[in-house]
């Protein structure tokens, strides 16, 4: 899915949420939730669009009709000491579309 088509998901009211899908080494990106999937949201030539920050997302979805935005990001603290012995879910914030500042 492209920028135009994310927008006109949100427009058309069948966009469920926004997830910002933070990667290592300070990426991220940006996946749809559809009722029917989650898709990655790519650029003009079709590769995942790859972010550098949260504003960069903000300024990207600029103008987007406003659905749930939350930014995702896997507990490696965890991973990395051995805790828990059961499934582990990322960790899920609310954030704005607006910029905060």
């Amino acid at each position: 899915m492209n920028l135009q088509q994310l927008f006109n998901l949100a427009q058309s009211q069948q966009l469920n949420s926004l997830e910002l899908i933070a990667l290592e080494g300070g990426n991220y990106v940006l996946h749809a939730i559809t009722p029917q999937r989650c898709e990655p949201v790519l650029d003009e030539q079709g590769k995942v669009l790859h972010l550098r920050s949260m504003t960069q997302a903000r300024d990207v979805l600029q103008g987007i009709t406003p659905v749930p935005f939350h930014l995702v990001q896997q507990v490696v603290q965890d991973e990395a000491c051995g805790l828990g012995g059961g499934p582990q879910e990322p960790m899920r914030l609310p954030i704005s579309l607006q910029s905060a500042w």
